[in-house]
């Protein structure tokens, strides 16, 4: 079924009020159900948090031979039914010889794998998901794997329906997000392979194609999964579809990670799906997608005017001492070029949007003289 997303925004688009009676209707019927859409980066875990990037990987890695078991099961069963091998068995239905030949040749695609570890890692309401559960609830090895800050202390004090959507803090391969960043990774991203997809068929070039994906990802961000709802465009969301797209691109084929090639996972051989004997799957499955770029102190939303003032009183207020006690070594120079960087993931453009309105702790943290500098050197 295809997804509601884009029917959505659309409605959102022209009709505002839609989208904030939506919300009431959700948060009246179900108030947990407003969990996962926010995060905050800005006040530090007062403990370091415990990388579980090995931790997660095998569990993608779990689902991942999981859908291809059951994709190859099928493969079996339908190439029988071709073979005439299964004819005669009552437990197995053959349909016409041309529909088993249709139906084999969408199992031996990219689009079924796609598919089908979608159904196991993203699918769900918005912004709701499997791997995202998973990723609230399951008690990790390592600890402390979580932090959620508090409410007094939240860049969302005076905004408390954003602070009742906020998200924990994860540490994975030593980037540190809030976990809605999975959600947005595993869901939103297929919906940009889908989108991609799509724009090929029509005849795009694949720069463009990722540009439709990239523009339609924007604008979910300026409505449903964003501003128009909690005040907030997140670029490292919109950071988490592009990379997630990456992730489903990457399962069958060879992708480009920068300067870098980045083998399939999945290889089809002698008619059947097999893992890549070459490729070390924690290396290649999910770690590459794993970057600051997901961090939202470190690459800064877009709030709207209100909730950028208040989000910058907090972050002066408590979270400047955090980060410059943690980073004592760096200067405003520093953290400007660390954001600078994040504004393109390896050179592509996922649809970053730059704003006065961003609050970055490079110019927040440093005072009027840092500025001062900066202006002179320009």
């Amino acid at each position: 079924m295809q997804s509601l997303a884009p029917r959505l925004n659309n409605v959102f688009m022209k009709f505002p009020m839609i989208a904030r009676l939506f919300l009431c209707a959700v948060l009246l019927t179900n108030p947990i159900a407003a969990f996962a859409f926010e995060t905050d980066q800005y006040n530090l875990p007062p403990q370091p948090l415990a990388d579980i990037g090995d931790e997660v990987t095998q569990y993608v890695e779990q689902n991942v031979r999981k859908a291809v078991g059951k994709i190859n099961n099928e493969i079996y069963v339908r190439q029988a039914c071709l073979d005439k091998s299964a004819a005669n068995s009552a437990k197995t239905k053959c349909n016409s010889p041309n529909r088993e030949s249709e139906r084999l040749d969408y199992l031996r695609s990219e689009k079924a794998v796609a598919r089908e570890i979608y159904n196991l890692l993203g699918a769900g309401i918005p912004p709701f998901t499997k791997s995202g559960t998973w990723m609230d609830w399951h008690k990790f090895k390592k600890q402390p794997a979580r932090y959620k800050t508090t409410f007094q202390d939240s860049i969302f004090i005076t905004f408390p329906t954003n602070y009742l959507m906020i998200s924990p803090t994860v540490n994975l391969y030593e980037s540190h997000f809030g976990t809605d960043k999975i959600a947005h990774f595993f869901q939103q991203g297929y919906d940009y392979y889908k989108i991609y997809n799509r724009a090929l068929a029509e005849g795009l070039a694949p720069d463009k194609a990722a540009e439709r994906a990239v523009r339609w990802g924007q604008k979910t961000e300026r409505t449903y999964f964003g501003t128009l709802i909690s005040g907030v465009y997140s670029n490292a969301d919109l950071c988490a579809n592009y990379v997630g797209m990456k992730f489903y691109q990457g399962l069958t084929r060879e992708i480009k990670i920068g300067d870098v090639t980045r083998p399939a996972v999945l290889l089809l051989k002698n008619g059947v799906w097999t893992f890549s004997e070459t490729a070390d799957l924690r290396e290649i499955l999910v770690k590459p997608f794993m970057t600051d770029h997901l961090d939202e102190a470190r690459n800064s939303s877009v709030f709207t005017k209100e909730l950028s003032s208040q989000v910058r009183r907090v972050v002066r207020k408590q979270s400047c001492r955090q980060w410059l006690s943690k980073f004592p070594n760096l200067s405003q120079i520093d953290f400007e070029n660390a954001s600078r960087a994040l504004m393109r993931w390896h050179g592509e453009d996922y649809g970053f949007k730059e704003s006065k309105k961003s609050v970055t702790i490079a110019d927040t943290c440093f005072g009027s003289e840092s500025k001062k500098q900066k202006a002179a050197e320009h």
